[in-house]
């Protein structure tokens, strides 16, 4: 079978990603077109060098030498790439938005996401993501750090939300960060901006 001229610039990239990485199609279309690169990625999935996720989504797998077998992507990547490929602006929330600040060590039975797109959700293996609607407000013009912790906060309640865990994301979020959600989190409700304010020790 004769080779594909964009085989090996491809090639190239997706075996200098990490093991784990999730990609889509369209990572690639600054090499080749949409066309060329499918059958790239399908040859490389047919001599196991990657892994088909969904449609359009592949990941390199990573090898678990303990299970002595290939293990599940992360799920936030899984959902990072399917955003990627339809363009939407998506945010972890409810018990995701917890795990992924690190404010709960449970893993999420659903990996929950508000979503400018459509209602979808996606089962792959023992992974269940879920995007849901919500209104622009909530996502658009905010750093993805400023919408992670807006999301966290309004899931904890604001009577639940302790000192030890306002430090913990004060602790793991940067001076830029905190500068941003000062300013970004001013139009939220009132007690999330208090929360936000408390969190970023009073930057102006």
């Amino acid at each position: 079978m004769a080779r594909i001229n964009c085989f090996d610039p491809i090639y190239s990239k997706i075996a200098a990603l990490p093991a784990g990485e999730v990609f889509i199609i369209s990572d690639f279309s600054d090499l080749a077109d949409d066309t060329a690169i499918r059958k790239v990625l399908s040859r490389l999935e047919a001599d196991g060098k990657i892994r088909r996720i969904f449609r359009g989504v592949y990941d390199c797998p990573e090898y678990n030498a303990f299970l002595g077998e290939k293990i599940e992507p992360h799920p936030d990547k899984i959902a990072r790439a399917l955003a990627r490929n339809y363009g939407w602006t998506i945010v972890p929330c409810g018990d995701t938005a917890l795990n992924m600040l690190g404010l709960s060590t449970q893993v999420p039975a659903v990996w929950l996401y508000v979503s400018d797109g459509t209602y979808k959700e996606y089962t792959y293996g023992n992974t269940i993501i879920r995007f849901k609607r919500t209104t622009n407000k909530e996502i658009s013009n905010l750093s993805y750090k400023t919408a992670l912790v807006i999301q966290a906060l309004k899931a904890l309640g604001k009577e639940n939300i302790t000192p030890e865990i306002i430090n913990k994301i004060a602790t793991t979020t940067t001076k830029e960060e905190k500068e941003a959600m000062f300013a970004e989190a001013k139009y939220a409700t009132s007690w999330i901006y208090d929360k936000i304010k408390e969190i970023c020790g009073g930057t102006k």
